[in-house]
């Protein structure tokens, strides 16, 4: 049995021999890189380069957590997701992107902030890196003092404020499906237990 203290993934990429810039677009990048393996073999693997993301479960006084619904064209849906958004900002610190996507998306401001969790969406295929945060205290911005218009999809959000308790419900009766809201939400309810006592600061390291 692994000791609970060896539940850490562990850094650092096996040689590539070779890559291969297969296609690239405004924001992914497609390659092929010719990996070693430790026996001396080689296998090809396709990698998408992905800048990031991070999202924000905003919580109020009540419990209530701010869900927006959001056409996603890939999916051929519209999603009940939490604000999020790409790391495309070259240097910007990521507490600083989710601050900014929470006033973007919701109007929001934030004065408490801490980090839920980190992951991988798709390390099989993917590079792109999530942190989702939990902000609280939470101010409504008036929409003629901000100074962001919303265009294309974002134009056309929905926004809504729902207990936790009944967003958890929504993801494990299959009714949410958007990866990171699934996560988010359902790792605030777990945090939620000790009253987020043992969340890590909003400026922590990524350990990965």
């Amino acid at each position: 049995m692994t000791d609970a203290q060896e539940l850490a993934d562990t850094p650092g990429g096996w040689p590539v021999k070779a890559s291969a810039e297969l296609a690239s677009a405004r924001i992914v990048r497609l390659r092929r890189d010719t990996v070693v393996l430790p026996d001396g073999g080689t296998v090809q693997r396709e990698v998408v380069e992905h800048p990031g993301a991070v999202a924000i479960v905003a919580l109020d006084e009540a419990g209530r957590v701010l869900l927006i619904k959001q056409y996603r064209h890939p999916a051929q849906a519209t999603l009940w997701e939490v604000p999020a958004g790409l790391r495309d900002v070259a240097g910007e610190p990521m507490l600083a992107t989710a601050q900014r996507e929470l006033l973007e998306e919701a109007g929001y401001l934030a004065a408490d902030w801490r980090v839920l969790v980190d992951f991988l969406s798709s390390p099989g295929i993917s590079t792109e890196r999530l942190r989702v945060f939990l902000a609280r205290d939470l101010t409504q911005v008036p929409a003629a003092e901000r100074d962001y218009v919303p265009e294309h999809e974002e134009a056309f959000l929905t926004i809504a404020w729902v207990p936790l308790q009944a967003a958890v419900d929504a993801v494990l009766a299959g009714e949410m499906h958007n990866g990171v809201t699934a996560i988010g939400v359902m790792s605030a309810s777990a945090a939620n237990q000790d009253g987020f006592a043992t969340l890590r600061r909003a400026d922590a390291p990524e350990t990965l």
